[in-house]
């Protein structure tokens, strides 16, 4: 795999029985389809079949906890019939995948707005959520209709409307922290297809030290090894949260 890295000198402590938590922005589906000839929206299709694959491998590498970017609030902004195309290939992934993903024991969950998107779209979420609900070996979280700074404003929100405690400006980021990271944490490592080199409203908040690996590898073409060189590269990193490594070393 051929990846542009930021410059980080690291070793990746340890994730402790939790296992790793990754995001990943899947970019490049329209550049694959174009480059062949073909329709945006095959590009789509055959992304689909790449994030099985990912999802596939995740457990068996560590990977306890999967967040994908699928589809973006400004990706409203794209023609009419590839967003409907989009929606359609989201529906009928959550229909086709939910009993492999039940049976694999991963669980399914949406993030972002749901009030803008299909009410059909809207059903075949809940009914995936709800049969995956129990499962433990993979939490998969897919983002649609999703802006992090749309989530970090709301949970702020949350946080003003639910106490009347958060009265400094630490207190508040505290609570907004646990407002968004309660139960999946923070983002361990970020993997970017496609070669484009930005954040494009992924995750802010929880990314906030995640270690970055950025290929070039358009996302339909995204594999197993790929997914393992990634990990590779993580794993040889030093991670040091804003201190030195004797201090990291001495609170994990």
């Amino acid at each position: 795999m051929q990846s542009k890295v930021l410059p980080i000198n690291s070793k990746a402590q340890s994730n402790g029985p939790r296992g790793l938590h990754v995001g990943i922005i899947m970019d490049g589906n329209g550049r694959w389809a174009a480059r062949r000839g073909l329709p945006r929206v095959a590009g789509h299709r055959a992304g689909v079949a790449a994030l099985r694959r990912v999802v596939e491998r995740a457990p068996d590498v560590g990977i306890r906890r999967l967040t994908v970017y699928a589809f973006s609030s400004d990706n409203w902004r794209r023609p009419a019939q590839e967003v409907e195309s989009i929606m359609w290939l989201l529906r009928r992934y959550l229909r086709l995948e939910a009993e492999r993903l039940r049976q694999r024991d991963a669980r399914i969950e949406i993030i972002g707005r749901r009030d803008r998107l299909p009410a059909v779209l809207v059903e075949e979420m809940e009914r995936a959520e709800f049969l995956t609900l129990a499962g433990k070996r993979l939490h998969l979280r897919v983002a649609v209709d999703y802006s992090a700074r749309g989530a970090i404003a709301q949970a702020a929100l949350e946080v003003a409307r639910g106490s009347e405690a958060a009265t400094t400006a630490d207190l508040m980021r505290s609570m907004i922290d646990q407002t968004l990271t309660a139960e999946c944490g923070d983002v361990d490592l970020l993997i970017r297809t496609g070669g484009e080199q930005r954040l494009s409203d992924f995750l802010l908040w929880e990314c906030a030290y995640a270690e970055l690996v950025l290929t070039d590898r358009m996302w339909p073409e995204f594999d197993e090894d790929d997914l393992d060189a990634a990990l590779a590269e993580f794993r040889g990193r030093e991670r040091r949260f804003g201190g030195v490594p004797s201090a990291v070393e001495s609170i994990v």
